[in-house]
């Protein structure tokens, strides 16, 4: 398996394609623009990639939200390759980015019906901080890790 840090888009690039791919298919109701969209209007992000033999098969992505807090936005691992460690690698490797930025916290949001990615948080040393209903009326749970 190869890791690859990216800090800027290219949305014609193969990495990017490939990510954006796996991300209709994990959640297959999402809009993959909205990545660009998003990130577009951040002024410092961070998407990691794993990658098996040029094809993303996981992937998580980050923006800072405040000064010192870096929210960690979307994530996913391709179903032919769960179970494997990449999501937890990917995750060890966006925190020691952050600290080595000087980010205090990370933040992330997340819903029931996404257990392993609630369980992964928690191995990882997030806290449950707080839930909330969205807009869609969808309840949501947030949580903290703290350097």
């Amino acid at each position: 398996m190869e890791y690859k840090a990216f800090t800027e888009i290219d949305t014609q690039s193969a990495w990017y394609r490939s990510m954006c791919a796996l991300h209709r298919t994990i959640f297959s109701s999402a809009d993959s623009d909205s990545i660009d969209e998003e990130l577009s209007a951040r002024a410092k992000f961070l998407i990691l990639i794993a990658l098996d033999e040029n094809r993303v098969v996981g992937y998580k992505i980050g923006y800072q939200d405040q000064a010192t807090r870096f929210y960690s936005w979307l994530g996913g691992v391709g179903q032919d390759h769960r179970g494997q460690g990449i999501a937890s690698e990917l995750m060890r490797r966006q925190h020691e980015w952050c600290r080595h930025q000087g980010y205090a916290i990370i933040r992330t949001h997340t819903e029931n019906r996404w257990r392993n990615m609630l369980i992964l948080n928690l191995r990882h040393g997030f806290d449950v901080i707080g839930t909330y209903t969205d807009e869609h009326g969808e309840p949501k749970i947030m949580l903290e890790k703290r350097f």
